[in-house]
């Protein structure tokens, strides 16, 4: 029996409630249906200050820089940004900023954003897909976008957002599937 893949998402809001987190939650639980995985969630909001008052990795809380170890030990990383003024927050920039750059190497990343309209729509593949391209990590061709009328009580109740997130968690579930299937061969 296969031991469940370390998944950890990374919700990019500092509020809570966050339609950030509601939408890292439903694709987690939609991912589970299909692959077994070990989920974690790092909410921003969390580790904020201690994050932004530090300018090097060594000067991070053992909150913080556990956060990070959980990022770099990721089978797959789902990172859900919100939307602010055109891109993602500056805090989740920096967050990436303290990751050791060979950390993420061929490692799959879902990317998910959420935005007041669908103005922002193109946010995964023109501000998110860039950033994670530096770390030579593997973009899952199929990314999230949640506006925020997709959304009740902090729920996606919007069913095309709902078949957006079944079809990403199938497509990163096979992708899982394989690169396990090719580990287990050579192990």
């Amino acid at each position: 029996m296969r031991s469940p893949l370390n998944v950890v998402a990374v919700s990019g809001s500092t509020s809570r409630p966050s339609r950030s987190l509601a939408l890292a939650e439903a694709t987690l639980a939609e991912l589970g249906q299909r692959v077994a995985i070990r989920p974690s969630i790092i909410q921003l909001g969390d580790i904020a200050r201690p994050l932004g008052a530090a300018l090097w990795r060594s000067e991070l809380d053992e909150a913080a820089e556990q956060a990070l170890r959980q990022i770099e030990s990721a089978d797959l990383l789902l990172v859900v940004a919100p939307v602010y003024r055109g891109s993602y927050p500056g805090l989740l920039k920096h967050l990436f900023d303290l990751i050791d750059i060979n950390a993420l190497i061929d490692t799959p990343i879902l990317l998910a954003a959420t935005g007041g309209s669908e103005r922002h729509a193109l946010v995964t593949d023109h501000q998110l897909r860039p950033l994670f391209s530096f770390f030579q990590a593997v973009t899952l061709p199929i990314g999230i976008y949640a506006a925020e009328t997709d959304f009740h009580e902090y729920r996606v109740v919007n069913p095309a957002v709902r078949q957006r997130i079944e079809l990403a968690a199938e497509r990163a579930a096979g992708v899982l599937g394989a690169r396990t299937d090719a580990l287990l061969r050579i192990a």
